[in-house]
């Protein structure tokens, strides 16, 4: 769940690349992340529709971040689906090399 999105003053929602803060929801046994942590993640799937420059837009089937660090590299080894392209402009080019699929 989304408590705030850093770098601007007063905005509601996340788009794309957007750092954000937010809290662990569930988490699985025995991992160093737990529930109702507070963590720094980078938003990387919207069920909201992206335009891009080009006139295409893009749409996933559910909202998804990978956690990361205070550098902006990835805590976890894994990334789970596919990821958008714009990640790789917004310097996050760690995540998206361990995406299996990058739309």
């Amino acid at each position: 769940m989304c408590i705030r999105v850093i770098g601007t003053s007063n905005r509601k929602y996340a788009n794309i690349g957007d750092i954000i803060i937010a809290v662990v929801k569930e988490a699985v046994p025995n991992m160093p992340i737990k529930k109702s942590e507070i963590v720094r993640a980078v938003i990387v799937r919207t069920c909201k529709e992206f335009k891009r420059n080009n006139g295409s837009i893009i749409k996933f089937d559910d909202n998804a971040a990978v956690v990361i660090n205070q550098e902006g590299n990835p805590k976890g080894t894994r990334v789970f689906g596919p990821i958008a392209r714009e990640l790789r402009e917004s310097n996050f080019t760690k995540i998206v090399s361990l995406a299996p699929e990058v739309l």
